[in-house]
């Protein structure tokens, strides 16, 4: 079942964010993109107050460099659309799994991000928590 509400164009603009932001990641990181975004739309704090839908959330103004490239408005494979429906349906995994922010750095994660702590890495993406004062709803999603 569903966590956010997702029309089928939802799935595939979501699936499209996945294959830009983190194919080199694999099937597991596009996956927490997916969760990434999923929890900006459900937690309702920080740089995410207001987001309701899944195309608030990809196209919030400079959340996702990847909306600016060429590369992701080609469409969305069937493999990525699978990964899209699990995040929407409310898997997560850690440490994606409370983060509302990741990002790829040169080299070792920074211990934060927006003033949040670094939870994990995974291959080359950094992944940061909010702490409950920030943000406590994120924790009250699932």
């Amino acid at each position: 079942m569903a966590v956010v509400r997702a029309s089928e164009a939802d799935i595939n603009l979501l699936a499209r964010l996945l294959r830009a932001e983190a194919e080199g990641e694999g099937l597991q990181g596009m996956l927490m993109v997916g969760n990434v975004g999923i929890n900006r739309v459900r937690a309702n704090c920080s740089d995410f107050k207001g987001l309701r839908t899944v195309p608030d959330m990809v196209y919030q103004p400079h959340a996702f460099e990847a909306t600016t490239k060429g590369y992701f408005y080609q469409r969305a494979r069937e493999s990525e659309k699978r990964l899209a429906r699990r995040a929407i349906n409310g898997e997560r995994i850690w440490p994606s799994k409370y983060s509302l922010w990741y990002f790829r750095p040169p080299g070792d994660c920074p211990p934060t991000w927006y003033n949040q702590p670094h939870v994990g890495r995974f291959k080359l993406h950094c992944f940061y928590e909010p702490t409950a004062q920030e943000c406590e709803n994120v924790y009250n999603t699932f």
